[in-house]
């Protein structure tokens, strides 16, 4: 995800100082890997240069004094650019689980140990995300929803590569 539109996208809300961005970004999108200050503030400092966000003065507080930040009109149009551009679809065609099968076979270790092992950390991590997805809110809910779909995807493509793991023995023995 892009840290600055997401910045952008919560000082639409209104003027935020930098600690206080840190944790709204953390509360809505950080639950797994929260930003660290110094990327608040590079992050601000570029989108200040490049005059997506402007300085809306001071704030005092109980400790140093906060410097706030405003979204500009240019700003507004970046955050409705981004959010209008669909994202991605990622084929993965290079994927690393495929390759540790392949070399398995290559080096005459057990492909069949190595679909094992990653289907059990598979379903370890979808019971940790049901035990979330239980407990959370609806934003949690939906973003266990998609990574557990996702990973129910691995699960079948671990299960059709276990059922054709013969015949992919044979053509990387070729």
């Amino acid at each position: 995800m892009s840290i600055g539109h997401a910045l952008l996208g919560l000082l639409e809300g209104g003027p935020r100082h930098g600690y206080d961005l840190k944790r709204a970004y953390d509360e809505r999108f950080g639950h797994d890997r929260p930003l660290h200050y110094g990327q608040v503030y590079s992050t601000l400092s570029r989108l200040l240069k490049n005059g997506f966000v402007s300085d809306a003065g001071v704030e005092a507080g109980d400790g140093p004094e906060r410097k706030r930040y405003a979204i500009t009109d240019a700003g507004v149009t970046d955050v409705e650019r981004w959010l209008g551009t669909p994202e991605k679809p990622e084929p993965y065609l290079q994927n690393t689980l495929y390759a540790k099968v392949v070399l398995a076979l290559l080096s005459g270790r057990s492909a069949t140990e190595v679909l094992d092992t990653q289907r059990s950390a598979h379903l370890t991590t979808m019971r940790d995300l049901t035990r979330r997805k239980t407990d959370g809110d609806l934003a949690d809910q939906l973003i266990c929803d998609f990574a557990l779909f996702h990973l129910e995807a691995d699960l079948r493509w671990l299960e059709l590569t276990a059922a054709r793991l013969d015949k992919l023995a044979e053509e990387v023995a070729r």
